[in-house]
């Protein structure tokens, strides 16, 4: 009796698989032929023929991880000129760097493309652009503090006058980020007043261009004519393209309620700080370390007069003033300077 019991046991656990792997192939099938249903109208929206399509599928190869991310080419790029080993560090960071960059000029271009952008999504934007930042200013010690003195002093005469302030992509993530009168140097705002200013007449007081005057001549450094050369026209009509979707003008097109939300105001702000100030102040930290010898300061490799062109407190760059008290602006970078200067003397 026992035997029988357990045989018809058996029977019934048999049948009921073999009833689930049907239903698991039933709708495996229903899945692939409504795949193939929403694949069919795709293509013939547009006149294609689906079966040629999957003609293709069928005679292409599976993907792999290094051919997706372009590894070769990836580690093709980094070429030092010179034998010193941290240079690969150097050079590598810097390319890392401009992915970054990338990645945030991303999420402020959906939301310069959305058609209406409401506070929920705006703040995930912002804040997503915040990791990045966060991110970027955190590892820079990579280079600030891990690479040889003695092996930096010497590669870096060899990059002349190529220097990191000529990121085209730095330079578009301020222009996407604000109106671009916050990006006129502190000492010209005043001269444009008006609503019919245009970015042209702006262009040539844009802050950083006072930081790339040769400390020996007086005059513009080879670093920026060479920047001005490849990239000034293609800065200028992206000036004027987000004129009225740069970051700062989709904030203020927010709801009321959105504008002042709590939240949303202190993601404004840690993008704000960290752009401009913790992110020019990490340069100016490694360039002190750097580029200093004895109470000498050596130039950079673009001729560029860094010590007033990197401290906040020169520059007065903010992107969104109207969250600020006077107070706040007048101490524009100051926490900074006590929390990673004076606190750690």
């Amino acid at each position: 009796m026992f035997v029988v019991l357990k045989k018809i046991i058996q029977i019934y656990k048999l049948s009921n698989e073999n009833k689930v792997d049907k239903m698991h192939n039933l709708n495996e099938d229903q899945k692939v032929e409504e795949k193939l249903r929403q694949l069919k109208e795709k293509y013939e929206a547009d006149g294609q023929e689906l079966s040629v399509y999957l003609e293709g599928l069928l005679n292409s190869q599976y993907l792999n991880y290094w051919d997706y991310i372009r590894l070769e080419t990836l580690l093709s790029l980094q070429n030092p000129k010179t034998n010193y080993p941290d240079e690969l560090i150097f050079i590598t960071y810097h390319q890392i760097t401009e992915l970054y960059f990338k990645m945030v000029l991303h999420e402020i271009s959906q939301l310069m493309d959305r058609e209406r952008v409401d506070g929920e999504f705006f703040l995930k934007k912002l804040t997503r652009i915040n990791w990045f930042v966060g991110h970027l200013i955190s590892s820079f010690d990579i280079i600030a503090v891990g690479m040889e003195q003695d092996q930096f002093m010497k590669f870096r005469t060899a990059l002349y006058p190529a220097s990191g302030f000529q990121s085209f992509q730095y330079r578009k993530v301020e222009i996407a980020s604000t109106d671009f009168i916050n990006l006129v140097s502190k000492d010209h705002r005043d001269d444009y007043t008006d609503d019919y200013t245009t970015i042209e007449e702006m262009y040539e007081h844009i802050y950083w261009k006072k930081g790339a005057i040769d400390n020996r001549t007086n005059q513009k450094a080879l670093t920026l004519k060479q920047f001005e050369q490849k990239y000034d026209a293609e800065l200028i009509k992206l000036s004027n393209e987000y004129k009225f979707k740069n970051l700062y003008s989709i904030f203020k097109r927010l709801p009321t309620e959105d504008q002042t939300s709590p939240e949303v105001i202190a993601a404004m702000k840690t993008y704000d700080s960290y752009v401009n100030i913790n992110w020019p102040l990490a340069h100016y930290k490694y360039a002190l370390g750097y580029l200093r010898r004895s109470k000498e300061p050596v130039d950079s490799t673009g001729g560029t007069n860094w010590q007033k062109y990197l401290p906040p407190r020169f520059q007065k760059q903010i992107f969104f003033p109207d969250l600020y008290t006077c107070e706040e602006i007048e101490n524009w970078g100051k926490s900074w300077v006590e929390a990673e200067v004076f606190n750690k003397m």
